[in-house]
Formats: C-alpha cells, structure tokens, sequence
C-alpha cells in the first residue's frame, strides 16, 4: 500500500465552539454534513457513503476542543491513517476555526482537500455560519 501524506486545512467558522463540537463528535451531527449516515458501537463509528462503508474507532477527544479518529481495517484493528477535527479560538479576536488533519496518497491532496471544503461549506450552512 503507497505511504499517504499528511495535510492540514484551517477553516474559518463563525460559531461557538460547543455549537460545533456537537457537528463533529456525535454521529448525528457527523450525519448531517461529513456523510451520509454515521453509527456508532461504543468507540466504533461507521460512516456511510452512498455505497461504501469505513469503519473508525474514536481514538481520542477533547470535550469542546477536538476529536480523533483512527480508520480501522476489516478486522477493526487500527490502520496507520486517521483525520483529527480540532476547533480553535483564537485567544485575543474569540474568532473560530476548524482545523482539519488528515491522509491522501500525494497526487490526490488537492481533491481530498476540495472534498472537505465542500464538506465545511455543509457544516457551515447547517450552523448558520455563511
């Protein structure tokens, strides 16, 4: 399997940060905008798209702050590759923004990143934040 990258994408959001940690922590608010449908089985989230099926485990969060999750294989054992969803206030304008961290194979960075701007574009239409 070729190695993946890392890369980062900051987008301004005009929200508060509980508001949005709601979005990107519980599966309904994961459903609303990241995929089709989102379940979860304790620290296991399947995210749903159109036909395919990825499984994740929760590896970490931080309440109101971030969350993390691990892609796991076909035997639920964690993979390498994750994305993090980190909200960040700045501390002297309180401005927000969701940074988001996340794997692509090298030559497909550049369309993994306009999927998730048109991804935030939902979220941010979902909170009013346009």
């Amino acid at each position: 399997m070729d190695q993946k990258v890392r890369y980062e994408i900051e987008f301004p959001i005009n929200s508060s940060p509980q508001l949005l940690y709601q979005y990107i922590s519980t599966p309904s608010g994961l459903s609303e905008w990241f995929a089709d449908n989102v379940n979860s089985r304790g620290e296991f989230f399947t995210f749903i798209w159109n036909d395919s099926e990825e499984k994740a485990r929760l590896a970490s969060k931080k309440s109101g702050e971030k969350v993390k999750f691990k892609w796991v294989d076909g035997n639920g054992k964690d993979t390498e590759y994750f994305f993090e969803l980190h909200i960040l206030v700045d501390e002297l304008t309180k401005d927000v923004s969701l940074m988001v961290v996340d794997f692509a194979d090298e030559d497909e960075v550049d369309e993994a990143s306009l999927l998730w701007e048109n991804q935030i574009s939902d979220l941010k239409h979902l909170i009013g934040s346009v």
